[in-house]
């Protein structure tokens, strides 16, 4: 007998959905169970993260199994879970698809030691920001930046800048874009102060913002604001010129900023 070719019936198209929908509600709890996990958790328990999530306990139980077997979670001696390696991994090739690893490590270990400050790069991700890379004074107090942390885009300098130089129509970014830099003080942290500069790369693309953030009390006179904003500047143009950029607006606010630029109501 001759065989024919036929279309799928509606009832093997129906299943064939229906398999693919319940594939991507299975994923939407992995990832809600990975979520879960905050900056500060360093492990969770199986009640806990039921809580969090808002599933059952059976279903977290079989999810932790698989996330366990791909490395994602591991499961401790006590019967907690903790983050497992596989995410590393991943932040890592996350970090070298920038390309900028070797040149940002540097500079940013140079603008920490010329200021007495953590310098830090970071990139636009969405509505957020992430802290690529961060060199830390070995001072006592200061600001602390967490690698790979979600940050709120628009609060803090490097979000400014962020905003400032992409698409975002935010109210005061065009007087960032003017001026090649951006300050904060007490916008995401009520202690902490901030300056920052873009990187561009080829073609003018925006890399991400390169900042110093420090105590208040000891980065927000103005005199020292603008010590640390030439030294964000300079370092930012030396990232644009190793990227290829433009270093041309980077060139003009080194020249334009003043230290009437941090006086108060500047």
């Amino acid at each position: 007998m001759a065989e024919t070719d036929s279309a799928p019936s509606d009832n093997c198209e129906a299943t064939a959905e229906s398999a693919e929908s319940s594939g991507v509600a299975v994923l939407d709890r992995a990832f809600a169970l990975l979520g879960a996990f905050g900056q500060d958790d360093d492990a969770l328990s199986l009640a806990e993260l039921s809580r969090r999530t808002g599933l059952y306990k059976s279903t977290v139980l079989r999810l932790l199994a698989a996330l366990e077997h791909g490395g994602f979670v591991r499961r401790l001696a006590d019967g907690q879970y903790a983050i497992g390696p596989a995410p590393l991994r991943l932040a890592t090739i996350y970090q070298r698809s920038f390309h900028v690893g070797p040149i940002m490590e540097s500079l940013l270990k140079q603008l920490s030691t010329d200021t007495g400050e953590t310098a830090s790069f970071y990139v636009r991700h969405g509505q957020a920001r992430i802290a690529l890379y961060r060199w830390e004074p070995a001072r006592s107090v200061r600001a602390a930046v967490a690698v790979g942390q979600q940050y709120a885009l628009h609060q803090g300098a490097s979000g400014k800048v962020l905003c400032a130089f992409s698409s975002d129509q935010s109210e005061g970014v065009a007087a960032i874009r003017e001026r090649g830099w951006a300050a904060s003080y007490g916008e995401r942290e009520p202690d902490t102060a901030s300056v920052a500069a873009p990187v561009f790369a080829i073609d003018g693309r925006l890399q991400g913002a390169i900042a110093v953030s420090g105590p208040r009390v000891r980065l927000s006179p103005p005199e020292t604001m603008l010590g640390a904003c030439r030294a964000v500047l300079g370092a930012a143009r030396e990232a644009s010129r190793l990227l290829g950029g433009d270093v041309a607006l980077l060139d003009a606010a080194v020249r334009a900023v003043t230290v009437t630029d941090f006086a108060p109501g500047g």
